[in-house]
């Protein structure tokens, strides 16, 4: 099992601390020093008021605050969560995790999405209903680019004809695909290394248009058919990651946080072929998280 960590930007309304130098560079260096494997940001270039006010949260960019981590980090794997690939050209994310990618000596994996939102789809002047079909050819044309010198491409939206981009992976970048669909599993069993559901109360289902994710039934149904996807392609299971999380516990920042339970539950998902877990911290102060990191990697990654 390894471990991963999302920027506090994630949780809401959270301290102003964290849109700062000081609150990055603190944040992913106690990470790493605390033994996580991960550090990610998500999201959300142009979320509405009426979404952030209802729960919603804000995010830095991902590809700038990544960029930044890579620089004052050495070892920790650098993962946006997640990006959401239809709202950019293909190219430009390429371009912009190769350069990551290149910065980092190859600590760079793409985790990517079709969001949600149709305010933010809007606002990026990006069509909602096409969002599958931009999701699908921007993993073609990522691939294609990333390897292949004068790349040509007809696009819905674009016309590439004898593209180069350089600096190109010294090795594949990996590709997360999130997303508790169907459809998201049949594209991680052809298309890509890793599979990424989101926790999903049945509540919060249809507010984010998904499918429901609650309890460990729940997981082990949608990992079956993961698995039965990546048989029918010819993949070795164990070339594909699946990150996900558990709330048994406690989170890490609370007084009454049980290690034990928790690493109860890591075993569980674990037999699932569950290969990385996200930790719940903190966003109320830059502090109170830094004191979270560290006594999760004390109770539970030092407890593996």
């Amino acid at each position: 099992m390894k471990f991963s960590v999302t920027y506090p930007l994630a949780a809401g309304r959270c301290s102003a601390e964290f849109a700062t130098r000081q609150g990055l560079v603190a944040f992913a260096r106690a990470a790493e020093a605390a033994g996580f494997d991960g550090i990610g940001f998500t999201d959300h270039p142009a979320p509405t008021h009426r979404w952030l006010e209802a729960g919603g949260h804000d995010a830095l960019d991902p590809f700038a605050a990544l960029a930044f981590t890579a620089a004052v980090t050495e070892r920790v794997q650098l993962i946006p969560n997640v990006v959401v690939l239809p709202y950019r050209n293909p190219f430009l994310v390429a371009k912009s995790a190769a350069t990551i990618d290149a910065m980092s000596d190859g600590r760079f994996v793409l985790a990517v999405g079709t969001g949600y939102l149709k305010g933010e789809y809007r606002a990026l002047g990006v069509d909602f209903d096409e969002r599958n079909d931009l999701f699908d050819e921007a993993i073609e044309v990522m691939r294609g680019v990333w390897t292949t010198d004068d790349f040509s491409y007809e696009g819905r939206n674009f016309t590439a004809r004898g593209q180069t981009a350089n600096p190109k992976p010294e090795r594949p970048i990996p590709i997360w695909i999130g997303g508790n669909s169907r459809l998201s599993r049949r594209r991680v069993s052809t298309v890509a290394d890793g599979w990424v559901p989101f926790p999903a109360p049945r509540g919060l289902a249809a507010t984010t248009r998904t499918v429901p994710l609650e309890t460990l039934d729940d997981l082990r149904g949608m990992l079956d058919y993961l698995w039965q996807q990546v048989d029918a392609a010819g993949r070795d299971r164990a070339e594909i990651d699946v990150s996900f999380m558990t709330l048994a516990g406690g989170g890490p920042g609370d007084a009454d946080f049980n290690p034990d339970t928790h690493l109860e539950a890591l075993g569980q998902l674990a037999e699932l072929g569950v290969t990385w877990c996200a930790a719940p911290i903190p966003a109320d102060s830059l502090n109170h998280s830094l004191e979270a990191l560290q006594h999760y990697g004390e109770s539970v990654i030092q407890g593996l």
